[in-house]
């Protein structure tokens, strides 16, 4: 999606009530993060309330000072209900929500980026070893500034547990809300945006083992219209199926009570891969009845170890001849290497052939202008023990670990 500028000109003053607490579980290879220091150079000018400025100014750089990752513990409301009501179909309305519902005041100067792409690869095996399920993923995306030169971005570990839902833990791309690497600190950046970040994530796993991911495909974008259903935005349907699912069955009964909105100014539309603790997966797609039109079909593909893994083209049949199914070669190779390597391994894998897997289909660090082809992160999720061990930008000896407690 193309990142769009949108200025805001809406009044509104929002208590948030509190969340249940909880704390930081993580941990790098090096010795435990150190806290940066509170940014009091960076300003978060559209918000007032001490609960939430508190919760922005406690983020966590993982390598102290470096820029690259964060860690948040986002315990304020961040209002779901209301978010379903407002029939969010894309990053405008999405924009809209976040300004009416999680700020507190809206400066008649301010303009926001949002913007939303996801190239990646994932696959979901057990490991007969540990007796432990696994899902595996790369997130892959290249970010340019207008002279061509790479923006590197920082990537947020985003803690959640809400009242009556699930605790979890997902992860954001910053610069989807034009934040680049060490904004935190940079005297200049304001951090109100953050309060989005619940409904920013590419990926993410929930205190029962639910693990879910979104990869992009190519054509016209999903817009479905069946009665009596509300509208949903592809990353407010992730925050849902995070809060309020245990299982692949329940995420896929939650998915068929919407209608799906992949952003109309998109030319892009996404696919899931979910698995769960239970060794359930699947790839849930939205399908067009011809090649003209929008998808509207929800086709849920699941049951055969040939759709443990996918990448970025559609793997329905009923999409076999379609530019954007069988005859598309956007993500081939990185699909046909992760077949490969989980038949040779009877499609059964520890974490670390599962990382190996990851490692064959990482992209970058030289990718063309405007392609998805960058491994931002890669990681290896233990559904059985709801924690994830991540890599970032292919830098395979160091590693981060996340807990859902």
């Amino acid at each position: 999606m193309e990142t769009m500028k949108f200025f805001r000109s809406m009044h509104t003053v929002l208590a948030c009530g509190l969340l249940s607490t909880f704390a930081f579980a993580s941990c790098s290879d090096d010795d435990a993060p150190v806290p940066t220091p509170t940014p009091t150079e960076n300003h978060a000018v559209m918000i007032l309330d001490k609960d939430k400025r508190d919760m922005i100014y406690s983020m966590v750089d993982l390598e102290s000072n470096r820029g690259r990752i964060y860690e948040i513990n986002y315990n304020v409301d961040y209002m779901l209900d209301e978010a379903l009501k407002f029939e969010i179909d894309g990053t405008v309305r999405l924009k809209q929500f976040v300004a009416l519902y999680l700020m507190d005041t809206i400066p008649q100067s301010k303009s926001v980026a949002l913007s939303y792409d996801a190239g990646c690869s994932a696959f979901a095996a057990p490991d007969k070893k540990s007796g432990d399920y696994l899902m595996g993923r790369n997130f892959d995306f290249n970010h340019w500034d207008k002279d061509k030169n790479r923006v590197m971005i920082p990537l947020i570990a985003v803690h959640t547990a809400p009242k009556g839902g699930k605790k979890s833990v997902s992860f954001v791309d910053g610069q989807f809300i034009d934040y680049k690497s060490g904004f935190y600190t940079d005297g200049k950046s304001d951090l109100s945006m953050l309060m989005a970040l619940p409904y920013l994530m590419l990926d993410g796993v929930n205190e029962d083992g639910f693990a879910i991911s979104v990869l992009k495909l190519d054509g016209k974008q999903t817009l479905q219209k069946k009665a009596g259903q509300k509208k949903i935005f592809t990353t407010v349907a992730m925050r849902l199926l995070l809060d309020r699912a245990s299982t692949v069955n329940e995420a896929i009964e939650m998915l068929g009570q919407y209608n799906m909105c992949m952003d109309q100014d998109s030319t892009a539309s996404y696919h899931f891969f979910m698995a769960d603790a239970k060794g359930d997966y699947a790839i849930v797609e939205y399908t067009p009845a011809t090649p003209e039109a929008h998808p509207t079909q929800m086709e849920v593909l699941r049951g055969h170890d040939t759709l443990r893994c996918v990448t970025n083209f559609y793997v329905s049949p009923n999409m076999l001849y379609s530019a954007n199914g069988g005859q598309s070669y956007h993500g081939r190779d990185r699909y046909n290497n992760l077949r490969k390597g989980l038949l040779e391994h009877s499609y059964n894998v520890t974490p670390s052939q599962g990382l190996d897997l990851l490692k064959t289909v990482a992209q970058g660090p030289d990718g063309d202008q405007g392609s998805t082809g960058f491994t931002q992160w890669s990681e290896i999720y233990n559904l059985s023990q709801k924690r994830v061990t991540m890599h970032i930008l292919r830098e395979w000896d160091k590693s981060f670990t996340f807990q859902v407690k």
